[in-house]
């Protein structure tokens, strides 16, 4: 289990095949909305080991594997 937390910013490390959208009915989208990089938001955590993440260009399913926590927001936490 990680040490995600609602309000923790990530970064892309890789992009997925596709990508699942956050909503009530998730839907399948092209993995271009999002870049390797792009930072993103932690909501919340989610069945099937994923993790529902803010963008801006929509909030999107990620697992673990595909994202790391940004290192100056997990400094920030320890202050």
């Amino acid at each position: 289990m990680s040490n995600f937390f609602a309000g923790s910013k990530i970064k892309v490390t890789q992009l997925p095949p596709y990508l699942k959208t956050a909503d009530p009915m998730p839907m399948l989208r092209p993995a271009d909305l999002i870049a390797v990089g792009d930072i993103g938001t932690v909501r919340d955590r989610r069945p099937g080991d994923y993790w529902a993440i803010k963008f801006e260009r929509g909030s999107f399913l990620l697992e673990e594997k595909y994202f790391e926590l940004v290192k100056s927001h997990l400094m920030e936490a320890d202050e």
